[in-house]
């Protein structure tokens, strides 16, 4: 199944691009897509945390994907 994959900041500039579609296998829990991340591109593993909208809604990591969905990442933010 494919998914489109959003990303802004860091997460952006690690996968090269705002947006790409990912193709996936189903059923796939944010999880998994978190280790997916991971595996295609390492530098994700340096981030302190990352947090996933699904369809404009936050996502709990236990969250099941299904065809066609936008995952935004959300990467760590600091500021003042």
């Amino acid at each position: 199944m494919n998914v489109r994959l959003i990303a802004f900041g860091i997460a952006k500039d690690i996968i090269g691009s705002n947006k790409t579609v990912v193709e996936i296998d189903p059923p796939y829990k944010l999880t998994q897509f978190r280790e997916y991340l991971f595996l295609n591109y390492p530098e994700f593993k340096k981030l302190q945390k990352i947090s996933f909208a699904v369809d404009q809604d936050y996502q709990l990591d236990s969250y099941v994907l299904s065809e066609n969905q936008e995952v935004v990442i959300i990467p760590p933010v600091s500021g003042g």
